[in-house]
């Protein structure tokens, strides 16, 4: 399935108590293309804000730089006061990346936004974790010793230039520390008990820094210490996690309360079943969960799997199954009901399917490509058929991996359903991004063309949009033939009662290949760039004749297996 990068900001705003201020800061947020805010958290006792935000990452960094100058110019850092550590009117401001980008990424577009906040805005800028540019700045802590009240002296400090900005100090807007950062969870595990001490035994076991470590008895022995006189611990099962044990009147049971700093080392499931562990090797049960706040998709993807591996199935479900899997085999819904479309940061942005086109249901779909309306058209028939097609290979897939006396193959089927599944999303994608295609054409057909700049400006974009409108079908050629290789092997290897299943999906994808050809060749026909069209119109020759051989050679197999 396609993806497109996205990063989550976490920006810390040290005002928490006058409501205007607050709004005037998110509303820069609110107001920039291209990102959605989630959620605005102020704190009164700390005179502080937390915003939480989503985006592409070009996108979500022009977002941060334009809260970032709005707080400096509301808030005055000479005159606050609050509970919470702090060095400036922005005080943190860490990515987090979410989707399709790495550390390393995050932390480029983390030194692009301080640069520009040094540079433009004049607000010393330190970098931290994993945007660090020495050891010793990776601990925010460390970072923002000494406060907005020691930053004046602290500066002064070689050793303490800033990375970006002036090395002088700030009255009014302090310094800013920036970030990448990995994803922090917060996340509760419920216990059938209401012992607090029991509780806290569990988390002990399981975070990192697990417990301090005692010579004889291990509750009332005596602390044992190393050769400085430091009490020794004995380490936690979860690396990258932060446990304690506490009673929640409202729901009148004990929780270990979690935060997960380290995906990457314990991912949620693994925490759930160390808790588990724990809870059951002390006569304790863990009943459920519950997630604080939002979590990546991925992390519910991954916990799903996982289980579905314990129960020997196919990991070639759609998304919405897996996420049940997880949800149900993590008692996330114990307390209250679980919403992925509230809980997964990525769906708060778009719900999966949520095309105008692939949302609707059959008859709907049939009937507006029936109206007069000349889209939906061909191109997006052609990418529908096709994910038919793989619909029904990875249906093949999935009901061998269930077949009784094949439990040992499973994780082969499993492999081929999860193929199966990318192609069927892709082509579903393909679906309105050809009526889109189609959409861009007629927009830029109606572009001015009165001056000789407008013309050449409505002929570049007429040239961009037929170009869209030729790789859209295309694209569902080169998937429909990726179809025949798992419909193929599914005929050859799959249940053998649901060859013919398969069979059909191989002609869904010849059908779809011939269809999207078609449109391709159609609109190169309104493209005067040649050695584009050869290029592309002799791969689509190719990729047609490979599907009229391929589907041939499954619908014989298929009938040769019906008649032995």
């Amino acid at each position: 399935m396609s993806k497109s990068p996205l990063i989550e900001c976490v920006p810390n705003f040290s005002e928490g108590r006058d409501q205007l201020v607050i709004d005037q800061i998110t509303e820069e947020i609110k107001k920039s293309e291209g990102v959605k805010l989630l959620d605005v958290d102020p704190g009164s006792a700390t005179n502080r804000t937390v915003v939480t935000f989503v985006g592409d990452p070009d996108s979500v960094v022009t977002a941060a730089f334009k809260a970032i100058k709005k707080a400096s110019e509301l808030i005055d850092m000479s005159k606050h006061k609050g509970e919470h550590p702090r060095m400036g009117a922005t005080d943190v401001c860490p990515l987090i990346p979410i989707r399709d980008i790495s550390m390393e990424e995050t932390a480029e577009w983390a030194a692009r936004l301080g640069k520009r906040v040094g540079e433009e805005l004049g607000i010393p800028v330190y970098l931290y974790e994993g945007a660090a540019t020495r050891p010793e700045r990776k601990n925010l802590a460390t970072v923002r010793s000494g406060e907005y009240e020691g930053l004046a002296d602290k500066l002064k400090d070689p050793k303490w230039a800033p990375d970006f900005g002036p090395a002088v100090f700030n009255e009014r807007s302090g310094a800013t520390a920036i970030a990448a950062r990995d994803f922090l969870i917060a996340y509760n595990v419920n216990l059938n008990t209401t012992s607090v001490r029991r509780a806290n035994s569990v988390a002990f076991d399981v975070r990192e820094k697990g417990r301090v470590k005692r010579e004889g008895d291990p509750i009332s022995g005596k602390i044992a210490r190393d050769a400085d006189g430091n009490p020794v611990r004995e380490p936690g099962l979860c690396k990258g996690v932060k446990a304690i044990g506490w009673y929640i009147d409202e729901y009148g049971i004990a929780q270990i309360s979690m935060n997960i700093t380290d995906t990457r080392q314990t991912p949620l499931h693994i925490a759930f079943e160390a808790c588990r562990k724990s809870a059951t090797s002390r006569g304790l049960r863990v009943t459920g969960s519950e997630l604080v706040g939002l979590v990546p998709r991925q992390v519910m993807i991954d916990a799903g799997k996982y289980y579905l591996s314990q129960q020997n199935r196919s990991h070639g479900i759609p998304d919405e199954e897996i996420i049940h899997i997880a949800v149900k085999s993590m008692g996330l819904d114990e307390m209250y009901p679980f919403d992925p479309y509230q809980k997964i940061i990525e769906y708060q942005l778009e719900r999966p399917g949520s095309g105008e086109l692939v949302s609707k249901n059959l008859r709907e779909f049939a009937n507006e490509t029936a109206s007069e309306s000349v889209a939906p058209g061909g191109g997006s028939i052609a990418a529908y058929v096709g994910a038919l097609g793989a619909s029904l290979a990875t249906m093949v897939a999935n009901l061998s991996g269930h077949k009784r006396g094949w439990d040992d193959r499973w994780e082969y089927f499993s492999d081929w359903a999860v193929k199966g599944q990318s192609l069927k999303e892709e082509l579903l994608e393909l679906v309105d991004k050809d009526t889109d295609a189609f959409n861009a054409i007629i927009s830029a057909i109606r572009l001015p063309k009165g001056s000789e700049e407008e013309k050449a400006v409505r002929a570049k974009a007429i040239e961009n949009a037929t170009k869209q409108a030729i790789e859209v079908p295309f694209r569902t050629m080169v998937l429909a033939d990726q179809v025949f290789e798992v419909a193929e092997k599914m005929v050859e290897e799959g249940n053998p009662t649901s060859i013919t299943d398969a069979g059909v999906g191989a002609l869904c994808a010849r059908a779809a290949s011939i269809a999207a050809y078609l449109n391709v060749v159609v609109n190169c026909q309104d493209l005067n760039d040649v050695e584009y069209v050869n290029e592309i119109t002799s791969q689509a020759d190719a990729l047609k004749a490979s599907a009229i051989e391929r589907e041939t050679k499954i619908t014989k197999l298929v009938t040769q297996k019906l008649n032995a």
